[in-house]
């Protein structure tokens, strides 16, 4: 029997509610699967009938210090749990980050050395608490059970899966017939981050679409261990800024949630019209009805920016204040219309009369002195709100307003 096999339970044995109805409707939101949906609907029942929370497990490697707001799709499905009335347990992986999580490669992932991870791990529950209640929250991390496993612990782990099921995974099934090299250590991940939910008793793991596998060996171990399975809820990645890969850090296609409010503000308007509806039911708090009345008014000829407007001032809100968002939206309406945003970053530098295109460089308004040579070929480049069209260009000792396309701004002196 596969892993997408699994056995679900009977039909509930305590009533199902209207408010059991409404849970569940807000654990289906967004989401791109939930299985067993039976299941879940009889322990939201059991809970309901019984006062007993639920217990609802996210875990997060500390692959890097930041979270992004795709890592929020995941940790807005969990506030929204929580606010029902249930249990959340947001873990660390600082033990699985050791590993290597092998989810969507195509190459062995390097793992972290524990200074690295450590690192990481101190800025990430800080960070989720700007989504989560930190009041109703418990924070875990899997290295206090993985670390007592030892050896043994690891070996009897390992004997309750066979290698012809790890084989189903897709990430390994195609590495292995390219002939890409698989370490063994890979194998070691699914099984540890399933001996997470056996260790918490969760009775509902959260995770992206590339966490299927993994989530549903919790399953597969909790029944191992005789306790009853959870169920799991997969939600859809985020695209990132490009609309086309996931929202990822290594991609530069991601928007902080520690982003500079104005920098958040802008990134969100810089979206394709089509995606922004996506990151409205992933992102937004605003009631599903409200979204789809919102976009049936763009469609009848209402402008796009509007909607996106609204949906960059919640986020902003959420991450800042709604001041700050506020002021966000008037200085991108500032460089919008040309201004130059309040808050500019002061660069100094030597060496006048200097070139134009060694002066962007220098100023890290591009990366090198031939992309700035295409900027300015492209019209991209102005000094004190006039274009620059000469690349031979050279700049006298002094103060210069400098702007690169309409969101990179520095004032430079130059002596």
């Amino acid at each position: 029997m596969s892993l997408s096999e699994e056995k679900t339970s009977p039909a509930p044995k305590y009533p199902v509610t209207d408010k059991v109805l409404e849970a569940l409707a807000i654990s289906r939101r967004g989401c791109d699967e939930l299985l067993p949906e039976a299941d879940w609907l009889a322990k939201l029942a059991r809970s309901e009938a019984t006062g007993v929370p639920l217990r609802i497990k996210l875990g997060l490697d500390p692959t890097a210090p930041d979270i992004h707001v795709g890592h929020t799709v995941v940790l807005n499905k969990m506030r929204q749990l929580q606010d029902i009335g249930h249990q959340v347990i947001f873990l660390i992986g600082d033990f699985t980050s050791m590993i290597g999580d092998p989810s969507g490669r195509n190459t062995t992932r390097p793992p972290l050395t524990p200074e690295q991870i450590k690192a990481n791990a101190e800025t990430y529950y800080k960070q989720a608490s700007l989504v989560l209640d930190p009041a109703k929250t418990e924070i875990r991390y899997n290295s206090e059970w993985s670390d007592p496993l030892g050896a043994r612990g690891m070996i009897q782990l390992a004997a309750r899966y066979t290698v012809a099921r790890m084989m189903e995974r897709n990430d390994f099934h195609d590495r292995f017939k390219a002939g890409t090299p698989i370490s063994v250590h890979e194998f070691l991940y699914p099984l540890m981050q399933g001996y997470d939910s056996v260790a918490l008793k969760s009775d509902l793991e959260l995770g992206g679409t590339d966490q299927k596998f993994n989530l549903l060996m919790g399953r597969t171990l909790q029944a191992e261990y005789g306790q009853e399975p959870q169920c799991i809820l997969t939600m859809p990645l985020l695209e990132g800024l490009d609309g086309v890969e996931k929202m990822s850090k290594s991609k530069g296609n991601y928007i902080a949630i520690t982003e500079p409010a104005n920098g958040m503000f802008a990134k969100i308007l810089s979206i394709s019209d089509e995606l922004m509806w996506k990151y409205f039911t992933l992102l937004s708090f605003k009631p599903e009805a409200e979204i789809a009345k919102l976009k049936a008014e763009v469609e009848a000829g209402r402008n796009p920016k509007d909607a996106k407007v609204m949906l960059a001032k919640e986020i902003t809100t959420r991450f800042h204040s709604a001041a700050a968002a506020d002021a966000a939206e008037a200085d991108f309406n500032n460089r919008a219309r040309g201004g130059v945003p309040d808050d500019l970053p002061e660069v100094s530098l030597s060496g006048a009369p200097l070139g134009v295109g060694a002066l962007l460089k220098q100023a890290n308004l591009a990366p090198s002195s031939s992309e700035a040579n295409r900027l300015i070929d492209g019209g991209g480049v102005r000094i004190d709100g006039s274009v620059v069209s000469d690349k031979g260009l050279k700049l006298d000792a002094g103060t210069y307003v400098v702007q690169v396309g309409k969101r990179k701004f520095a004032r430079v002196t130059l002596a």
